[in-house]
This record gives C-alpha cells, sequence and structure tokens, in this order.
C-alpha cells in the first residue's frame, strides 16, 4: 500500500469521530493484478460504485464516457459519488431550466439519464473526479481540490449541516472515506455545484451583497470582470517542451490557453451596514458613496499615482489629479470607484490559496519555520496598488488583509525569537488588526463563491487604501514571489497544483515541471526565440521560497515587469541558489520593456561559484559564535545577503524527524542549511521607483554556448532604505 494510503487508513478513525455517518472501511489490497490493467485482485473504485445500488446512475454516466475504465485501473483517485437521488435532482434541474435560449434544456433530448449528451456526462463525471488522495479529514480542514475537468472546488467543515464535510458549501459527504485498492471514494448527497457565471453575475444572485453589488454596477467595474480568457491558443512545439533537467527526455505539460479570473473582496450587508451606522453615515448606497468621498477626497496627500501622474478621467480623456465626489461614479478617479477598485484582484483564489498555508494534506507550508506565518502581496484593480494578505502564525486559519505591525521586518534582538517573530515583543505592536477574511458561510452569508472566472470572498469591516496602507502595512520589506505578479500562474491552477495533478494534465507523462509559450504571460517579454520558460512545480523538494519557482535556460533573453510600489527608494534584491547547472547572467531594470530603456544592475552573477567561494564568503551561521552577525555585514559589503531564517526546502529536519517536531522548527533552515545553500544577491543599493510609473526586471544570458545552464527567478525583495539603514533596529532574519 503506497504512502497517501497508509495514511488515510491511519486517519479513518480520526474521521469517524470528525464526521456523522462514517462509512465501514473497505479492504485495502496490495496491487492490481498486472496481467490486465482493467482488473484487480481487490476492490477497485470502479467496482466499490458498481457494487452499490444507490450510485447506479453515477456509474451509467461513467460508462457513458469510459471513465469507469480509468476507475478499474492503476491510479490514485479521489472520487466523489453523488447518490442516485442527487444525480437525478440535477438531471432534472438541467432540463428544466429554460434560461439559456439557444440551448433549451442545456442541450438535453428528454428528461432523465438517457436525456444527457456525451458532454455533459462528460462535464459530471470529470467534475467529481480528482487524481491523488483527499480524505475527509483533510478535506475538513478546508481544500481545493482540482479536478479532471480541469476546475475546482472547495471543500470546509459545514456549519450548516452540522459539522459534516460540505463540498462548494452545498454537497455534503454522507459516507466519507471508503478506501479502495486505487484511491478513495466519497458519497455525496448532492452533484457539487459548478457555476458557469462570470463573477458579477455571480454575485447579483447573492441578495446579502445587495449593496456594494449596487456600487459595483453604479462604477461600470462590472464591465471590467466579464473577461474568461486571452483569445489566443498557445501551442508550443514538443521539442520546445521538453525538458532538459532532472527529467531528460520527457515532454511537460503545457497549457494552451490562458484563463482571466478575479478575486473580489466584499462587505456583506450586514456587514456593512453596521460599519456605515457606526460612523454615522446612513446604512444604504448612499451612506457608502459619502463614506468614500470622506475616505478618498484628500487621497493624492499619500496615494503618490495620484500626485504624480492622476487616474484615468473616461469624459475628459485626461488623467486628473484630484478625486472626484462627485455621481461620475464610472470615472477611474471617482471615490466610490476608488473604494470599489481596491476590493478586486487580477488573481482568482480560493480562501486556503490566498496565500501558501499549511495543509495537512500536502504539507504545503511546510517550509514556513521558526514562527513565520504566511504572507503575500497582490496588485489590485485600484491602479498600481498593492494588497498584503497574511497569517500572521504558522498553521493559523486567520486571514487578514493589510494587518499593520510596527516595525515590521525588524527586530532589536538578532537571532531571538519572541511570540510575534524575530526581537522583543513590545516592539511588534498591532496598529491596525487588519480586515478579517471570512473563511466559513454563515447564516447570514455565502463567501469562499467560486464562479466561472474567480472568486467571491466576504469581509469583516470596510477595506480601504488609506495612508497607513502605503505607509505603514507596505513600508517594509517587500517579498514577492515570482507567481504573486504573473497571475497566469494563479489563474491556470498551476500555482499550487501538485506534481500528480499536473501529471494527470500530462496525459499520465511528467508532472514534474510546465513549460509555457513565450507570449504567455502579459508581465513577461522575451527578446530571443532562444528562451525556454519553465515552472517547477511544488512538492518537488525545490530550494525554493513556497516550494515553487519561475526558470527557464536557453540563450536567453527576457524582462519580467515588477510589481508596482509606493514611491520611495529601494534596495532590491533577488534569492538564488548556488548549482553548478545554473547560469552566468547579466541583470538590467528599465522603466518600460524596451530593451533602451534597461540599465545594467551590478556586474555579472555566476551562480555556480560556492558558498564558501572568497566573493561570497558565507560560512554556515551555527559555527560561528555570534551566529554569524559579522559575516552578514562582510557578506552585505560584497553584496549578497543569506537565506531566510524563516523557511526550509525540505520537509523534517533532514534526518527524519517530522514536519511539526519543534527541533524541526529551528534547525536546518536555510540560513543554516549545510545541504542546499541559498543566498540573496543585492542588485541595486539605491532604486528609485515611482508609483506612477513601471520597473522591469532583464535577465540576460552571458555565456551563449552554455544553452543548457539556468535562470531563475523564484522572489525578490523591495526593502525601503530606511528599513535597511534603520539606525535603532536591524532588519530581522526573517
Amino acid at each position: 500500500m503506497n504512502n497517501k494510503l497508509t495514511k488515510v487508513f491511519g486517519q479513518l478513525f480520526v474521521a469517524a469521530l470528525f464526521l456523522a455517518g462514517a462509512n465501514v472501511i473497505v479492504g485495502c489490497n496490495p496491487e492490481p493484478d498486472e496481467s490486465d490493467m482493467y482488473t484487480s485482485t481487490g476492490e477497485t473504485a470502479e467496482d466499490f460504485i458498481a457494487r452499490k445500488p444507490n450510485l447506479s446512475a453515477f456509474n451509467t454516466i461513467l460508462k457513458r464516457v469510459g471513465l469507469d475504465r480509468n476507475l478499474s485501473s492503476y491510479g490514485e483517485y479521489s472520487c466523489f459519488v453523488p447518490t442516485n437521488d442527487a444525480i437525478i435532482a440535477y438531471i432534472d434541474s438541467l432540463y428544466d431550466d429554460t434560461t439559456n435560449k439557444d440551448l433549451p434544456h442545456n442541450g438535453m433530448t428528454q428528461r432523465g439519464l438517457d436525456g444527457l449528451t456525451d458532454s455533459l456526462c462528460n462535464d459530471i463525471a470529470k467534475y467529481h473526479l480528482a487524481n491523488g488522495i483527499n480524505n475527509s479529514v483533510d478535506l475538513g480542514a478546508g481544500s481545493t481540490v482540482r479536478t479532471m475537468l480541469g476546475r475546482t472546488f472547495t471543500s470546509e467543515t459545514s456549519v450548516k449541516y452540522q459539522g459534516m464535510v460540505a463540498l462548494e458549501q452545498e454537497a455534503v459527504i454522507i459516507e466519507p472515506d471508503s478506501l479502495v485498492t486505487n484511491g478513495v471514494v466519497h458519497v455525496l448527497n448532492k452533484v457539487i455545484p459548478r457555476s458557469n457565471r462570470v463573477v458579477a453575475a455571480e454575485m447579483e444572485r447573492l441578495e446579502e451583497y445587495s449593496i456594494f453589488m449596487k456600487a459595483l454596477k453604479e462604477t461600470g467595474l462590472v464591465d471590467s470582470l466579464e473577461k474568461t480568457k486571452k483569445p489566443v491558443e498557445y501551442d508550443l512545439p514538443a521539442a520546445e517542451s521538453m525538458d532538459n533537467g532532472n527529467s531528460a527526455g520527457n515532454r511537460l505539460y503545457s497549457p494552451k490557453e490562458c484563463l482571466i479570473k478575479y478575486t473580489i473582496f466584499a462587505e456583506p450587508d450586514v456587514v456593512m451596514k453596521a460599519a456605515l451606522k457606526k460612523a454615522g453615515y446612513s446604512e444604504d448606497f448612499e451612506g457608502l458613496v459619502q463614506f468614500a468621498n470622506d475616505t478618498y477626497r484628500d487621497a493624492d496627500q499619500w496615494y503618490d499615482m495620484l500626485a504624480e501622474k492622476g487616474l484615468w478621467n473616461n469624459d475628459t480623456k485626461t488623467f486628473e489629479k484630484k478625486v472626484s465626489t462627485g455621481r461620475d461614479f464610472r470615472n477611474r478617479n471617482n471615490a466610490l470607484n476608488m473604494f470599489v477598485s481596491y476590493h478586486i484582484l487580477f488573481a482568482g483564489m480560493p480562501v486556503n490559496e490566498l496565500v501558501f498555508e499549511y495543509s495537512s494534506k500536502t504539507a504545503t507550508s511546510w517550509n514556513y519555520v521558526n514562527g513565520c506565518g504566511p504572507f503575500d502581496y497582490y496588485e489590485t484593480m485600484l491602479p498600481n496598488t498593492l494588497m498584503k494578505i497574511w497569517q500572521p502564525t504558522w498553521k493559523s486559519n486567520t486571514t487578514y488583509i493589510n494587518r499593520y505591525i510596527k516595525n515590521n521586518t525588524l527586530t532589536d534582538q538578532l537571532g531571538q525569537l519572541g511570540k510575534d517573530g524575530m526581537g522583543s515583543d513590545g516592539m511588534h505592536t498591532v496598529v491596525r488588526e487588519g480586515i478579517r477574511v471570512v473563511r466559513t458561510s454563515t447564516d447570514q452569508y455565502k463567501t469562499n463563491i467560486q464562479s466561472y472566472n474567480g472568486y467571491i470572498h466576504a469581509i469583516r469591516d470596510m477595506l480601504v487604501y488609506d495612508r497607513l496602507v502605503p505607509q505603514g502595512v507596505l513600508h517594509e520589506r517587500l517579498r514577492f514571489d515570482s507567481t504573486t505578479f504573473l497571475p497566469e500562474f494563479i489563474n491556470n491552477g498551476i500555482r499550487m497544483s501538485t506534481q500528480a495533478e499536473v501529471s494527470a494534465l500530462n496525459g499520465g507523462g511528467s508532472g514534474v515541471r510546465v513549460a509555457f509559450a513565450l507570449d504567455y504571460f502579459d508581465g513577461v517579454v522575451s527578446y530571443t526565440k532562444e528562451n525556454r520558460f519553465r515552472y517547477n512545480v511544488k512538492g518537488g523538494g525545490w530550494n525554493a521560497w513556497q516550494s515553487d519557482c519561475f526558470q527557464g535556460w536557453g540563450n536567453y533573453d527576457l524582462a519580467i515587469k515588477m510589481p508596482p510600489l509606493p514611491t520611495g527608494v529601494y534596495e532590491f534584491r533577488i534569492f538564488y541558489t548556488p548549482m553548478q547547472h545554473g547560469g552566468m547572467m547579466m541583470f538590467y531594470m528599465g522603466d518600460s520593456k524596451k530593451l533602451s530603456s534597461m540599465v545594467p544592475l551590478d556586474i555579472p552573477l555566476d551562480v555556480r561559484i560556492p558558498m564558501t567561494d572568497p566573493r561570497i564568503g558565507s560560512l554556515y551561521f551555527d559555527d560561528e559564535d555570534d551566529k554569524g552577525i559579522a559575516t552578514d555585514a562582510a557578506m552585505r559589503n560584497r553584496g549578497y545577503m543569506r537565506g531566510l531564517y524563516s523557511y526550509k526546502d525540505h520537509p523534517g529536519d533532514g534526518k527524519g524527524a517530522p514536519v511539526d517536531d519543534p527541533l524541526c522548527q529551528t534547525t536546518e533552515n536555510q540560513r543554516s542549511d549545510k545541504r542546499n545553500a541559498s543566498f540573496r544577491k543585492i542588485m541595486s543599493r539605491s532604486l528609485e521607483v515611482k508609483q506612477s510609473g513601471e520597473k522591469w526586471f532583464r535577465i540576460k544570458n552571458v555565456i551563449p554556448d552554455e544553452t543548457d545552464l539556468k535562470w531563475q527567478l523564484d522572489y525578490i525583495e523591495f526593502v525601503p532604505l530606511d528599513v535597511v539603514g534603520n539606525t535603532q533596529y536591524s532588519e530581522d532574519w526573517f
């Protein structure tokens, strides 16, 4: 029995206590009979479904599209099987649906199973099947499951359904965790809901968001949320999708379409009315208009984009620097428009993927150590602004937007951990708690709602871009994973995917990496056709923050658009790992993607140089009496910094200790890891940034004869100079 199935077996007794109506455990036999890939000596998923009379309707659908053979074969599947009553209720709803005049009855030829088209059977079957093991304990903790259809659904422990696990809030698992030789089967009381509406249309159906929805309409921003994919189909030639890394000769998965998605953070009516009433405004749309006017009328004093360039006015066709507090809601410089715009991200994510949070199913966040909580920054629809999303403690499910901690990323006690991070507890006071993201639906409103092109998440207070955001929340060391400012990774389900899921998309082939066409990303420009763009899928033990990495090789020359920052002067750094198969490259920064705007940064970097080379001068900090403080200063003078004390690249301590072992949290981190050293290279000590402008980071191969050496952009850091050079505190090791 493989390790994942063993884990499921061990958790079944917990699941039985955790869920009502736990099913009897089915015997788990070792291997299917190798003489016939469609038979087994034990019970497969298909055997289980076929012998249950109340699952015969789903089995009929499986057989219509040939997926019964998959579930009789080798593999590792999670099967979410609706009962006969659930299937009949669903197909009756399809037949009775009269909203689509161009496709009456959703294409069904008659009521009942026999009226389903092959296409509908395919959609129903694949949306209820996933590769890999998803057990009820992990599903109850909150998961995003990627299905064979290519779309996801989310799970939660439902308050509405007395603590049982619900999928997309409505389909309840009534018989969990039936183990079979090739996976696990869960029986459902409903077909898993799946919306084909765009995100604004989905919100319009939710009466509990009526005030926010009216604001979305009045501002015209509903029109900005209609896109579902780029009007391009990408066809990467086979030779260009071959991997020349650790899996030489394997063709990689290469997406042929590029989806566009959004995330809306919205105040439900009950939250908005309470906040408006508390602030002295009327509890309706007009109260929201006045709130927005009062919040944003002087925004040019802290929103540098306004002061430097202004926001676009559709009526005058000019950039205007003063905020409008009139009824011209569709103008981007209108206060209500600004309020709504700051609630929208260009990346569509379920609530458990807003940050790279802990997941017991995949040990997703095992590389956060020493008490560091996962965080990320995202660009919003309010031009050139960022939003910080943060879970302050590891393994916490409390997610905040724009939580402001005084002196975050600074410390007065290098090397010492307090309850709030590195340093004494008193220096990290909470200035603003931040806006809580609601993770589970309540009786008053739904949250974590999936639409065809995005998600809607409820929040517990009024979200604004005020002075404290650029001057407080974002005035810290800003660390960006490349997958957060290149939203195509998120919107196409690549960022949080597992290798098993990518392998399934690749027809059972390699799932280690993903290959991309050179024009796949809006924020990446290739100056040569000799580039090869790759993504290392998480779970490969990569020496990388958040366990994944954007990389490539070839005779490369490319530029990547940097995330928007508040106006200021920053130290700019990149992460890299010394490796013999790494390249030697030159870096540039430009105010546009034009080559003529590019200015060199420092001298070429040869990542093949080992950590102990005098040009770097790194020592293992645990071997030094002062824990490496003096070496840190010497390395900075040479333009280098050690890796992070807050994460590691492998689970455990490298000696068999479990992930949750306290010793694992302080040993073998990237600052001290003797197996896989990592560094930050200081590219610029004084980079001037305007919020109204752009920055493009160019990476160019300087060894044109070596086309199999890699470049990578895992994470980058922008640090305000008064944080780097703080005279009272030091930058922490996190």
